[in-house]
């Protein structure tokens, strides 16, 4: 699991430049390999009256987490403060919400949340149940970092034609992945006028076990019914070209973590869920069960389809 990493004096020099050149965040956090988040808020908290200077940016930064740590302090040497902060934790508030009440009235030392929960894990971990996640080892802060590789010759999602968006015309499909908690994992196919679902187990998590199933998926569809399929950026479709050559698809693939934007088998994995719910170990569970579950996503009427079923609407595209 990578860590948090704070931003380097290197690092606030090339956003600098690259801010000079009316760079957007995004763009300069895809070629940083940083979040966007990250981006914003170093610009939020670190930028002068005069627009952003790596200099002082860093200087800044410097001050606040010396700061920070000295505030961490006040909980060791103030038992008032202790005892408000634990009576408040029990109460249901937040350390973000305790924060802002002490900052607004300023009764007490301005603490910050994140010194709250530093002192909850370190040293008042009988309160870790008063936290709204309850997690019993925190979390690293910031968010995973736009790939540096992406899938060769992906085509964007954002390039798909709006009959495809719009469920206009039948045939374009969209699959991911279900993963539990052994070497298995599900293939989930589903087209998206329709909503009929295939799905099938693969021994592995690799893009050939994935390319054998979506292939043995295919081979079953009516060749009307197999135009495109839409992706995720997971390194288990890096053979999408070659599924398109033997059954003659388009390809398309969501923006880096952003699988809403296939939202129908997003909403099919959560229907499998009910069935299969996470940490399932794939190893065990057997055909008849997936060929069940299969059955009763076909078989069930959706209000989308005006209560048709899934397999009847697909009867009625093929005859």
């Amino acid at each position: 699991m990578k860590t948090y990493r704070r931003l380097s004096r290197n690092e606030r020099d090339e956003i600098s430049a690259l801010l000079a050149r009316k760079w957007p965040i995004r763009k300069i956090a895809f070629l940083m390999g940083r979040s966007h988040g990250t981006i914003s808020r170093e610009l939020k908290r670190n930028k002068g009256k005069h627009g952003y200077g790596p200099i002082q940016a860093h200087l800044t930064a410097h001050q606040r987490q010396h700061k920070a740590h000295r505030r961490s302090q006040k909980l060791a040497v103030d038992p008032h403060l202790r005892k408000r902060i634990t009576t408040e934790l029990k109460q249901g508030w937040s350390p973000e919400i305790i924060s802002g009440r002490l900052k607004r009235e300023q009764e007490h030392p301005v603490i910050g949340h994140e010194a709250i929960y530093r002192w909850i894990y370190s040293e008042a971990r009988s309160l870790i149940p008063c936290l709204v996640r309850s997690h019993r080892v925190r979390r690293p802060r910031g968010s995973r970092p736009w790939p540096k590789r992406l899938i060769p010759q992906r085509v964007s999602i954002h390039e798909r034609p709006e009959a495809i968006n719009l469920r206009q015309v039948p045939g374009h499909w969209e699959t991911d992945l279900v993963i539990g908690s052994g070497r298995s994992a599900l293939q989930v196919l589903v087209e998206r006028q329709t909503r009929f679902t295939r799905l099938r187990i693969i021994p592995y998590k690799t893009a050939q076990a994935s390319y054998d199933a979506l292939s043995a998926l295919f081979s079953t569809v009516h060749l009307p019914l197999r135009k495109s399929i839409t992706y995720d950026n997971g390194f288990e479709n890096l053979l999408h070209r070659e599924l398109n050559e033997r059954f003659h698809l388009q390809s398309f693939f969501c923006e880096p973590y952003h699988s809403w934007e296939k939202g129908t088998v997003e909403n099919t994995n959560g229907l499998v869920r009910r069935f299969l719910p996470k940490k399932t170990n794939f190893d065990t569970v057997s055909l008849a069960t997936i060929q069940r579950i299969e059955s009763w996503l076909n078989d069930r009427p959706r209000k989308c389809l005006n209560f048709q079923t899934s397999a009847e609407a697909l009867r009625y595209l093929v005859r």
